[in-house]
């Protein structure tokens, strides 16, 4: 070689001996590889980089004049390390199939094969049939030489045959990097039969790095892949969860309704039945109404429209007004109710109000139940003049208003704030994120 075949030469030597280092670094600080593919990578590349420190060692010393002895064994070395990865490429085309490696028959055959070359080159030691070393240190091919290649042929072919075969095994990009690995180092393996052509086994072996570098970033990105959706999927479930549990305690509460508010409420009936008889079909109606929209809620898993739980909601304290009379007085402002939200979210609301709030010995209590639209979505506001709550002992006043809030982030990423009002009593202000999904009534 002379000329720009050298310069060529030496600057592919040394471009894989760059990407061969930069891989083993590339292996080690990498995150996320297994341990077996970490193994494995990390191997591939020393033999790599000895390949190439072998390489330019022999040209070294050729260069320096080194007796032609030790350029021999120089090449046995250089011939032994370029053969060594295609067996190498065989476990790893295994592993990535998910085969049992020891069990395999192929894994069987390669070893064999390689032996035997291992066996051709170090005879090259003691005769000259393969290869030899002339008196001015330059390296010739024996009478035998292509005979040395044959196993290493039989070696690439009998990948390139497993390879086709588990195609489908392997996603593209590994099949890929499989077949840059592969072909080029067979089209120069069979031209070597004939002409020496090292430069391009050095510039096969640059793809070979390069391939080895497919190998890791594909099996990087498809763990991150596996590990983000394994994430998502769990995430999603525990949402799921969480959502259904909530919706539990709701349902839990329905069916443990206070059993004085039921018996007042037929006390009520019974005595209106004789005092004003429209009234208690009016009181009654409105209890059947709360009945129903409570035993309905127990089967709803999506959010409703608002003027369903405004209606259940209106059923209730119509039926707690016709108790307490004139102890009790509630205020509607809700023009806006085109918007979805998380079946029994007004009513125990009004109903914590109602328990809460409500005071015999103090000034009627006043509820005033307002809904606005507003920039970000839509809001429900329940104000109450009762005894309030001690924001200094807890933030919220209730089991049932947590479950509340639980199910407003689960189902429609809504929140709830309760603070205490100017003047006495609690403001409770419930926020519906805009959507289309959820803003449509029906």
């Amino acid at each position: 070689m002379n000329g720009w075949n050298d310069f060529f030469y030496y600057f592919t030597i040394g471009s894989t001996l760059l990407l061969s280092t930069l891989g083993l670094w590339f292996t080690a600080i990498m995150p996320g590889i297994g341990s077996w593919n970490k193994r494995f990578f990390r191997s591939f590349f020393i033999v790599l980089i000895l390949n190439d420190c072998i390489v330019l060692t022999d040209i070294i010393l050729r260069a320096y004049s080194a007796p032609g002895t030790v350029i021999l064994f120089m090449l046995v070395l250089e011939c032994l390390l370029l053969a060594l990865p295609l067996p190498m490429m065989t476990v790893l085309l295994l592993h990535c199939c998910g085969e049992n490696i020891r069990e395999s028959r192929l894994l069987k055959a390669v070893p064999g094969l390689w032996a035997v070359y291992f066996l051709l080159v170090i005879s090259g030691l003691i005769n000259n049939a393969f290869f030899f070393v002339t008196p001015d240190r330059q390296s010739h091919r024996g009478s035998w030489y292509p005979l040395m290649l044959l196993p290493l042929i039989a070696i690439i072919l009998l990948n390139l045959i497993a390879l086709f075969k588990r195609r489908k095994l392997l996603s593209r990009k590994v099949y890929l990097s499989f077949l840059i690995a592969l072909l080029p180092i067979t089209l120069t393996i069979l031209v070597q039969l004939f002409v020496d052509v090292f430069l391009l086994m050095a510039i096969c072996y640059a793809l070979f790095s390069l391939a080895t570098y497919g190998f890791i970033l594909t099996d990087q990105i498809d763990r991150d892949r596996r590990q983000q959706r394994e994430l998502f999927l769990h995430e999603q479930e525990i949402a799921r969860k969480q959502c259904q549990i909530a919706n539990e305690r709701a349902n839990v509460m329905v069916l443990q309704m206070r059993p004085h508010f039921i018996y007042n409420t037929l006390s009520s009936v019974y005595c209106l039945c004789d005092q004003d008889p429209k009234k208690a079909q009016n009181v009654l109606m409105d209890f059947t109404v709360y009945l129903r929209k409570n035993f309905t809620s127990i089967a709803s898993t999506d959010p409703i429209p608002f003027s369903s739980e405004l209606e259940h909601t209106r059923a209730y304290l119509a039926v707690e007004q016709a108790q307490y009379e004139d102890s009790l007085t509630v205020e509607y402002d809700t023009p806006h109710t085109l918007f979805r939200v998380p079946a029994l979210t007004l009513q125990p609301i009004v109903e914590n109000s109602v328990k809460h709030g409500r005071d015999p010995n103090a000034d009627p209590l006043h509820i005033f139940i307002q809904t606005r639209e507003t920039d970000s979505g839509s809001e429900i506001i329940v104000m109450d003049n009762g005894r309030g709550f001690d924001p200094d002992e807890t933030a919220i006043p209730g089991i049932a208003l947590e479950n509340i809030r639980q199910r407003l982030e689960m189902m429609c990423d809504g929140s709830m704030t309760i603070k205490p009002r100017e003047g006495g009593g609690t403001v409770v202000t419930v926020t519906i994120p805009d959507s289309t999904e959820r803003n449509i009534d029906s």
